[in-house]
């Protein structure tokens, strides 16, 4: 009897340790499988977060057009763009700043030559619009290079510019703006880098406070090269 109790005790123990491993392994599979879906449910979060912020933030639609520098005047000039990306310019560049009014293209040329970022806006913009745009020109770090004005007659509601890129917007709040300051400010192709966009010799009138001698006949600059659009960031 002594022996068949304690092959029972032995035969029980073993069956509960047989139990607890099986525990122990179901234990095991679901916390690595839990582990393993929620690794795939971030990845595809993820993914998709990057999927969307390059969708949203893309510069396909940039147009180009290649100008040499350098071009000075002291008259009006006809540009193909509206506004214009490079060509000839005025001999004294747009001081860098927000202007309620309009301001001379080919001043503000002058500016795009030496880096900086010029945001144009329909006049009839609604307030909220300006506010976010004016948010975005004042923003530390970007204001040293940045030109904003209205401008009547553009193409789109909003029109961001550099020297040889620009881009056509509905939307002040579009991701694509920040993307394009981003990578046009002071960016490559930019003929006078480091020059400033202030300074002594710097204009800070508008367009009705100082008119410029009409454009003498026959003069127009066109550009070097055209391209449109210009190569995505996934391109570059």
């Amino acid at each position: 009897m002594a022996k068949e109790k304690a092959q029972a005790r032995r035969e029980h123990l073993e069956k509960m340790r047989a139990e607890q491993r099986r525990k122990q392994r179901r234990s095991a599979l679901l916390m690595w499988g839990t582990g393993g879906l929620i690794i795939v449910v971030l990845v595809g979060v993820v993914g998709f977060y990057l999927v969307k912020q390059a969708r949203e933030t893309s510069l396909d639609a940039v147009t180009s057009a290649r100008y040499e520098g350098g071009q000075h005047v002291w008259t009006k000039v006809s540009y193909k763009e509206t506004p214009p990306v490079g060509g000839q310019h005025h001999n004294n560049w747009q001081q860098c700043a927000i202007y309620d009014k309009p301001i001379h293209s080919e001043h503000a040329v002058h500016s795009l030559e030496h880096g900086a970022i010029w945001i144009t806006y329909r006049p009839d913009l609604p307030k909220a619009q300006l506010d976010a745009l004016t948010q975005v020109a004042s923003s530390t770090g970007q204001q040293d290079y940045m030109l904003m004005s209205p401008f009547p007659d553009l193409p789109s509601p909003i029109v961001v510019s550099s020297w040889g890129h620009q881009l056509k917007l509905t939307d002040a709040n579009d991701p694509k703006l920040g993307a394009f300051i981003k990578k046009y400010q002071n960016g490559p192709d930019t003929p006078e880098l480091g020059a400033t966009c202030g300074g002594e010799a710097a204009v800070t009138t508008t367009a009705d406070q100082a008119p410029l001698p009409p454009e003498p006949t026959g003069q127009q600059q066109a550009p070097m090269e055209t391209t449109s659009p210009a190569p995505s960031e996934s391109q570059q």
